[in-house]
């Protein structure tokens, strides 16, 4: 292994620009991958090594790479037992079992017997085989959902993420094989050539911004008297925050609550008397 850590990130692909935002918003500075393989880092002991998604579980494994930035589906599908770091918030989809609207098939125990396409052969392999049911699996590259349009298939196996690519090609879910989402992976010997402090650091920088992109901070003003029932509604990491204001009997509070609750809280805690609410990003967040 090289003295720097070594990132390996998709080079293209849906996984792209997510992650390289993500590792910006870090505080990483670094250049574009798009003009050679390796960008090193300019304020942190890391190299980012930009290649083929699919590739990314075996430059890990093989230890090309320290950490890797993938799909769940990919993972499965490579039947690696790297360890997953950490979740990473975006690219989430799921590999589900379709069939023509006019299909039969109402379940994937429907799908016995039948001939199904796909770029994931042998997660659709091991699924269909640990349940018994008996399928031919077809792999094919890409346009899989145009398969059983074309008489190569009776149905697929294919990531979705909204279901209008399923629905414009007359298909319809039967069943979902797996979530996956993007995910940090690590060579596990890594942490034994002396890595374990900055794959430590890794974690936390990318951590802190996944769990700030996932909360906001709550100030607002309100009457002492008013505190325990603003307190009993705000769902926050703990406590809010409590600090006394010029005027008596007045205080200002100070909480951190998740984003998709903070739209539900605004009327409620005005009602409870609260005034002057601030709804602020947080940039970083170490729980």
């Amino acid at each position: 292994m090289s003295e720097r850590l070594r990132l390996a990130v998709p080079n293209k692909g849906r996984l792209l620009d997510p992650t390289v935002a993500l590792l910006r918003d870090a505080g990483l500075v670094f250049e574009d991958g798009g003009r050679s393989l390796v960008s090193r880092c300019l304020n942190h002991e890391l190299d980012l090594l930009f290649v083929r998604t699919e590739d990314i579980v075996e430059f890990v494994s093989d230890g090309v790479a320290d950490l890797g930035v993938t799909g769940t589906n990919l993972l499965v599908e490579a039947g690696s037992a790297l360890p997953v770091l950490t979740g990473l918030g975006y690219g989430r989809c799921r590999l589900e079992a379709a069939v023509p609207v006019d299909s039969p098939a109402g379940s994937v125990d429907a799908l016995a017997g039948l001939r199904l396409a796909t770029a994931h052969p042998n997660t659709t392999r091991r699924y269909f085989g640990e349940r018994g049911i008996g399928v031919e699996v077809i792999p094919i590259s890409g346009a899989v959902e145009v398969a059983p349009r074309m008489g190569l298939a009776d149905g697929i196996v294919d990531l979705v993420s909204t279901g209008s690519t399923l629905a414009v090609n007359g298909l319809r879910s039967v069943g979902v094989l797996l979530e996956s989402e993007a995910i940090l992976v690590a060579n596990p010997a890594a942490r034994g050539d002396g890595h374990v402090t900055a794959i430590a650091l890794v974690e936390t920088m990318l951590g802190a911004v996944i769990a700030g992109r996932s909360r906001k901070y709550l100030m607002m003003n309100a009457p002492v008297v008013a505190l325990p029932e603003i307190e009993a509604l705000i769902p926050g990491l703990a406590s809010p925050s409590v600090i006394p204001l010029a005027h008596e009997g007045m205080v200002a509070v100070h909480a951190v609550v998740g984003a998709d609750e903070v739209w539900g809280l605004l009327d409620r805690l005005k009602a409870a008397g609260a005034s002057g609410i601030l709804v602020l990003p947080i940039e970083k967040l170490v729980p």
